[in-house]
């Protein structure tokens, strides 16, 4: 009879739990949303940037019909580069509250005007309905949330990569060597631990700059100690058993018993931590860019946007700030829901 491996084991618990389970599902929505953010998006401009201040801070589900009129300049994007990061609009749109066609072009009103123009050439007429609304520059607010995944995840992911890399590598040196290899490594490891990590990340992120990929490295230089805290403890117990000193006895180099015998019984731990610490990423980036020093405008940030709108909680468009704040707290539940979820499902004692 053929036993199940452990990660099968791991997996059935996982579906076995159904919160975490859910959690897991919403957390592939939205990697699928954001890698396909531009064409599921209703404004298909590079960021969702598109503006129109005359439609500033519109309500939810509000209708409005666009003038489209075709630009004779062109700029021709490369079609991968277009699906991916959008392509400037083709068309100018004006957004208009009443026309009336007559030969060869229409007349209009102008959104919120009483002036009426006329228009002679090609054109065509679309009413777009924003879901979310818009916020105080008039851009569609779904397209800007859709977007702001993209920068959630990607932060999340190159920052718990970075972690990842420096955590696993000095907490399997230190683990296995230990000695002075170990005391000079755990003396680094609780001098970072002992300073604030907003205040850390603010520091690194003040001295590479503002930007969006300073971000990545910023979070990712701090949240390596925890990673490497965790592998220590699990390679000091496993350095002892049985299969690592039969290595050492026939004469394995150090780091091939690490690397292949010691970091494989490390990985759910691991596994799990990393859960956790892409939930605080998101954290950390969202309020990096509510501070102004994360990802810069015009990149659709969620914690961007509650800066940009968290006057309007005391107004009657709440609706600005609180979408984004949903949307962040979603997406760090679902990752705290997994983690929990992983803890259980790698844990050998439970049954």
């Amino acid at each position: 009879m053929k036993t199940a491996s452990l990660n099968t084991l791991a997996w059935q618990k996982l579906k076995g739990k159904k919160m975490s389970f859910s959690a897991f599902l919403f957390i592939c929505v939205c990697v699928f949303i954001a890698f396909f953010a531009v064409p599921l998006s209703p404004d298909k401009t590079p960021m969702g940037n598109q503006m129109h201040l005359e439609l500033a801070t519109l309500k939810p589900f509000t209708k409005i019909t666009f003038l489209e009129i075709p630009k004779t300049i062109e700029v021709n994007t490369p079609f991968f580069e277009g699906l991916f990061f959008g392509k400037p609009s083709k068309v100018k749109r004006i957004p208009i509250s009443l026309f009336s066609e007559i030969k060869n072009g229409l007349n209009y009103f102008p959104y919120q005007s009483d002036l009426e123009q006329n228009y002679i050439g090609a054109y065509n007429i679309k009413t777009q309905t924003f879901f979310f609304g818009t916020d105080k520059y008039g851009r569609d607010l779904l397209s800007r949330i859709l977007y702001g995944i993209r920068i959630s995840l990607s932060v999340g992911f190159i920052a718990v990569f970075i972690s990842l890399v420096i955590g696993i590598s000095l907490g399997l040196i230190a683990g296995y060597f230990r000695g002075r290899t170990d005391d000079l490594i755990m003396w680094i490891v609780n001098v970072i631990w002992s300073i604030p990590t907003l205040l850390m990340v603010i520091a690194i992120t003040l001295a590479l700059g503002k930007g969006f990929w300073q971000v990545f490295v910023a979070v990712g230089l701090t949240m390596w100690v925890e990673v490497a805290r965790i592998v220590r403890g699990q390679v000091l117990s496993i350095r002892e058993l049985e299969y690592v000193e039969a290595g050492k006895a026939l004469a394995y180099k150090p780091f091939r018993i690490i690397f292949k015998h010691i970091l494989p019984n490390v990985i759910g731990p691991v596994i799990v931590i990393s859960a956790a610490n892409f939930a605080a990423a998101i954290l950390i980036e969202a309020g990096l860019s509510f501070l102004g020093i994360g990802a810069q405008p015009p990149a659709p940030s969620w914690g961007g946007m509650i800066k940009d709108h968290y006057a309007y909680i005391i107004m009657d468009k709440a609706y600005l700030a609180i979408i984004p704040g949903v949307a962040i707290m979603s997406l760090v539940l679902a990752f705290m829901l997994l983690g929990n979820g992983l803890r259980d499902a790698f844990d050998v004692k439970e049954k």
